[in-house]
């Protein structure tokens, strides 16, 4: 059985994701009101650029965190807003290593990137480790409302992306050569918590002030995504949560979505099955209704196998504004096993 309330009071992170459609959004919604009746400090975090978390708490929700309630703060990150503030960085960092001359080929190189392909997902990534480790230090719980899948994935294998990214940027001149020594432990399975001057004969030793500060800067941000990967990657802290309804391709997406993450060693705690019909529902429309759910149903447990589930019911009304997403809360904590 999946026990929804020793799963919020025991974690340290939790992401909730699914199809779009199934009521992911309401579902973390509640489980951060639930979770917060329950004591713990929650932060919720949403990376959904529709600001569906505003909606649920029908009040605006910014990029700073806000109070919603006792223990209770939420944010919704822009993607947009990301990639600008993210491209920002980038150019002032650059600034420090670029010449007079090349300053405006920087700059008109990074408005080309805004709009490449994955430039929102990296911005959105680096900004999420951030919150990932910095949450934790002010917080007891924090729950992600993110469609899992292709963020972890691609999050657990950036530092292995920028290894061979680093490679590739150092090959260019002799200066490099140095810095790549230094930077040579960037390399998949190396101790990235190791001092700077560790790697090499203190390779680094002889580096001009700025290839220095380079060198720190990749080696921090390669750090932090280490440090991220081992995060989602311990069961003691971490878990994910899907949610999905009775339904053929919500099925079907959480089955591919499940062995994803537990190929890449990610934990998975269980699946919200929401969405069900009561069985004070009656009417031969609805009768034909539950004899296709039962058929999902039984579809579900085939497919899911052992992973532990909750059933969740139809509500008789949109589930929006505190007080509703507290007793939803209450429901998915109290439901029983699928």
């Amino acid at each position: 059985m999946l026990d929804i309330d020793a799963l919020l009071l025991h974690k340290r992170l939790l992401m909730v994701g699914g199809k779009g459609g199934v009521g992911k959004t309401t579902s973390a919604s509640a489980l951060a009101v639930r979770a917060a009746s329950l004591g713990r400090d929650v932060l919720l975090i949403s990376t959904d650029p529709a600001h569906s978390l505003a909606d649920a708490f029908e009040r605006p929700i910014g990029g700073e965190a806000v109070q919603l309630a006792a223990n209770l703060s939420a944010l919704e990150l822009d993607p947009e807003q990301e990639v600008d503030a993210y491209l920002d960085r980038v150019s002032a960092q650059m600034r420090r290593f670029a010449g007079p001359d090349q300053v405006h080929a920087l700059e008109k190189q990074l408005r080309l990137n805004r709009q490449a392909p994955g430039a929102q997902e990296a911005a959105l990534l680096e900004r999420l480790a951030h919150l990932m480790e910095d949450g934790l230090l002010r917080h007891d719980l924090l729950i992600f409302d993110t469609a899992p899948t292709g963020h972890t994935l691609r999050l657990l294998s950036l530092p292995e992306v920028m290894a061979a990214w680093t490679d590739g940027l150092l090959r260019h001149n002799d200066r490099a050569r140095k810095l790549g020594q230094v930077l040579n432990h960037l390399t998949p399975g190396k101790d990235l918590d190791s001092p700077l001057q560790d790697p090499g004969e203190h390779a680094g030793a002889d580096l001009d002030p700025r290839s220095r500060e380079l060198a720190d800067t990749l080696l921090k941000r390669q750090r932090l995504f280490h440090r991220t990967r081992r995060l989602l990657c311990d069961s003691e802290r971490s878990a994910f949560l899907f949610v999905l309804t009775a339904e053929k391709l919500p099925i079907l997406e959480t089955r591919r979505a499940v062995d994803a993450l537990r190929e890449n060693h990610i934990p998975v705690a269980g699946a919200l099955v929401n969405r069900l019909l009561p069985d004070a529902a009656d009417g031969d429309f609805l009768a034909k209704r539950r004899r296709q759910q039962d058929k999902y149903l039984a579809e579900i447990e085939q497919v899911l196998g052992k992973l532990p589930r909750r059933p969740v019911p139809l509500q008789e009304e949109d589930v929006q504004g505190l007080a509703a997403l507290e007793r939803f809360g209450e429901i998915i904590g109290g439901g029983k096993r699928v």
